[in-house]
């Protein structure tokens, strides 16, 4: 039988073997509060696996099958309070603790879902619909656990999923292209006349990168403001992550947007700069808020 102690720690192995970036950010939370946004990553990470690892050869219908019934099993183990499964024990306490709308939760699945049958998306519009579920629901499942201020962080904690999602879109374009996947709206595809297809960083692609890039910057200005609704226990491990994540567009802009043969990638020294240098200057009192019961 998994115990809870297990569980996290394989929510903490997924974490820290899949988000390299994210996983650094965390060290910068408190040890209290980390292991519950390593249960919310494993949760988000075996959904993803199923969509995208179950076997280049699983025809659609199994892989559709296969997210329901995981689906079907958190909703049931959420209910009972408790779960035997390695990754979902950790997750479903971490949402009870902390109450945790699961809607959110039906909302990730849905989008999930959509991977399965949409390729791509015809305006930003259609594309942040897919994010509400994929990246915007993120923040809002994290905002219990870090404890803000307001209910006016809401929006911001929302933006910076978005932001970190669009990054990791331009980051990995030739990766999803592997998936027949382009998640660059395809409006902005023809205004600029780009096609990512070729794989090469036409002048044409530097500038709908370049457009895309700023976008993304508005989201992260939008987040700045939230992180002063944060209490000083979130605020480092949040602003690490939000620093790492922006450095990823810093890189492709070094690299001339050729994001088709090099990942743009931030270095590991510098990760761990990073959130060594937050951890150390922002306070973190004792005790802080009712994390320090969980």
């Amino acid at each position: 039988m998994t115990t809870l102690e297990a569980s996290y720690a394989r929510c903490r192995t997924l974490n820290r073997r899949y988000g390299t970036t994210y996983y650094w950010s965390t060290k910068a939370l408190p040890r209290v509060k980390r292991h519950h946004v390593w249960a919310l990553y494993g949760f988000c990470r075996y959904a993803d696996d199923i969509v995208d690892d179950l076997g280049s050869d699983a025809p659609t219908d199994v892989r559709a099958k296969a997210l329901a019934a995981f689906g079907d099993r958190f909703f049931e183990d959420l209910e009972a309070g408790d779960s035997d499964d390695e990754v979902l024990k950790a997750v479903v306490h971490t949402v009870r603790a902390f109450r945790i709308d699961p809607g959110c939760f039906r909302r990730f699945l849905r989008s999930m879902t959509m991977d399965l049958t949409v390729a791509s998306y015809e305006t930003w519009d259609d594309l942040l619909g897919y994010m509400d579920g994929s990246a915007a629901v993120i923040g809002e499942m994290m905002l219990p656990i870090l404890e803000p201020t307001s209910p006016a962080a809401t929006p911001h904690a929302q933006d910076l999923g978005n932001a970190f999602q669009l990054t990791n879109f331009l980051r990995d374009v030739d990766e999803d292209l592997d998936r027949g996947r382009v998640y660059l709206p395809q409006e902005d595809l023809r205004r600029f006349g780009a096609d990512p297809w070729p794989r090469r960083a036409t002048p044409e692609w530097r500038a709908v990168m370049a457009f895309e890039i700023e976008r993304c910057r508005a989201l992260y200005r939008s987040a700045d403001i939230g992180l002063a609704l944060l209490p000083p226990s979130s605020l480092a491990g949040i602003r690490a992550a939000r620093i790492l994540y922006a450095g990823i567009l810093d890189r492709i802009e070094a690299q001339g947007y050729d994001v088709f043969s090099t990942r743009a990638r931030v270095p590991m020294w510098r990760k761990a700069t990073t959130v060594g240098r937050l951890a150390v200057t922002t306070p973190v009192p004792n005790g802080w808020g009712r994390g320090g019961k969980r």
